[in-house]
């Protein structure tokens, strides 16, 4: 179910590219039997390639530095997982939570269709904006801070005829670029980041987010005007900060959090590999729990806190690498990872990162979790 303002009203496709990496992330995904799923619909990687305003070649960065071990478009992972939740999960879309009351035995949930339902747990795995946790916890001023981009995407024809992965141009504190569809080379996808102070805006008004990114992005060169002409016909764009979510204690009373909500951060921070981590020892401790959802709580923050603040450091640093803020560091960059060795390290870096948790190997027993 989509907590947002405007529900979906069905499982929504499409989306950037997400990556799995390292050996936790590995284990959790064969686990839950994922696995073959996701290989079939990955997208090989996506590489990287940064260009000056001619497009002549600055910077290529291979496949696996953006695109892990595997990669696949958020809408594929949400069906993979979606086909596998359903035979004993009750979806429904079209609709929003707008009130969580606790009760002697459960929590009280109003929907805003002006139905009522009563759960004995409430998991609030909705995003950096979370729903849930504004609603249990507080708003979302309290607990998320704004690192000092924004970013964006959309689709538009391949008119550039870009192959496989993406390239992109810089200037100080702005980045454009555009990735080929690895399924439909005559369709392609923009992303854009830029450097701004924490902006006033309608987050569901696409003709004021469009307007934004325009201004940010008026006047520069290379292909970025064929960019700005396709965002203004684009029926789809995602546009956010790049932030990060910092909560204090993950649960309160019976509502618990996951993912983004209780640590995330908008890019770069192994945002859906962390959530996957974070759902799979959260369903575990509830079995092992036998019903003291208390204790399953605090043994899943015990476990994972240290775990998902690690891997959501890398969003602090992910506007600052796309979008360097001067041109001598565009060209640092540039230079650094044109090396091997340095590169190499990253890569290896990344992986350790993402693998930095022990996972305990929780039977398969759903007979006492709670509803």
């Amino acid at each position: 179910m989509d907590t947002a303002a405007n529900p979906a009203p069905a499982l929504r496709g499409g989306g950037q590219a997400v990556d799995f990496r390292g050996e936790t992330h590995r284990t959790v995904l064969h686990r839950m039997g994922l696995t073959p799923e996701l290989r079939r619909v990955e997208t090989g990687g996506s590489p990287m390639r940064f260009v000056d305003e001619r497009g002549r070649t600055l910077l290529h960065l291979p496949a696996e530095f953006a695109g892990g071990e595997i990669e696949v478009l958020r809408g594929d992972l949400a069906q993979v997982l979606y086909e596998h939740s359903r035979p004993h999960t009750k979806y429904i879309f079209g609709d929003s939570i707008t009130r969580l009351t606790e009760t002697p035995s459960g929590v009280r949930v109003d929907f805003q269709q002006g139905v009522s339902r009563d759960f004995d747990l409430v998991i609030g795995a909705d995003g950096l904006h979370s729903n849930v946790r504004r609603l249990a916890f507080g708003p979302e001023e309290d607990y998320v801070s704004h690192l000092g981009y924004y970013a964006a995407t959309w689709q538009l024809r391949n008119d550039l005829g870009v192959r496989k992965g993406s390239v992109g141009y810089n200037v100080p504190g702005r980045f454009a670029s555009v990735g080929a569809d690895h399924r439909d080379p005559a369709q392609a996808g923009a992303f854009v980041v830029f450097a701004a102070p924490e902006l006033s805006y309608d987050r569901h008004d696409p003709e004021q987010q469009k307007r934004l990114i325009d201004n940010a992005f008026a006047g520069l060169g290379w292909e970025v005007p064929s960019l700005l002409a396709s965002l203004r016909q684009a029926p789809d764009l995602y546009f956010d900060s790049i932030s990060r979510a910092d909560v204090d204690t993950w649960s309160t009373g019976r509502v618990c959090l996951v993912g983004d909500a209780a640590c995330g951060a908008t890019i770069g921070g192994m945002g859906t590999g962390t959530a996957v981590v974070a759902a799979y020892v959260l369903a575990g401790e509830l079995a092992r729990a036998q019903g003291d959802y208390r204790a399953a709580f605090t043994r899943y923050e015990g476990r994972l806190r240290k775990y998902a603040q690690i891997c959501q450091a890398g969003g602090d640093r992910t506007g600052r690498f796309l979008a360097p803020g001067t041109a001598t560091r565009i060209r640092l960059r540039n230079t650094l990872l044109s090396r091997p060795l340095f590169l190499n390290g990253m890569l290896k870096l990344g992986e350790k990162i993402s693998s930095t948790v022990d996972l305990p190997d929780y039977p398969v027993d759903t007979s006492r979790v709670v509803r």
